[in-house]
């Protein structure tokens, strides 16, 4: 059995997010564990009380009521912020490297000495 050679778009986008998160966990997998990371295309229309103007490119929510962490990239954002594929993957890496500061309550470059770097 072969595997097909064509990706979509949303395909590689996944990608790039399990990249991003495989680098985290080698440092932080022991805070991450049992953390859950997802791709979700848009938003859901209702900001978060702290958020203020524009689109979020991705949210964390803490554990609640049995549910673990859970950290979510916005595809299409993010996507449409960026210039090019180089681009794409050094952006979708920051926001990984956003939230999960902001889940574990350091700065993003504690959780990732080359955060905001091009890469």
């Amino acid at each position: 059995m072969s595997t097909p050679g064509y990706r979509t778009r949303a395909e590689r986008f996944d990608d790039l997010v399990l990249d991003a998160v495989e680098e985290l966990e080698q440092r932080w997998s022991a805070q991450l564990a049992g953390t859950e990371f997802a791709v979700e295309d848009v938003p859901p229309s209702n900001p978060a009380p702290w958020e203020r103007g524009g689109v979020p490119l991705g949210r964390c929510f803490p554990a609640d009521a049995g549910l673990p962490h859970r950290v979510v990239v916005y595809r299409r954002p993010v996507e449409q912020r960026a210039a090019d594929p180089a681009d794409l993957a050094d952006l979708v890496r920051d926001v990984v490297v956003e939230q999960v500061a902001h889940l574990l309550g350091r700065s993003p470059d504690d959780v990732d000495p080359g955060y905001g770097e091009d890469h």
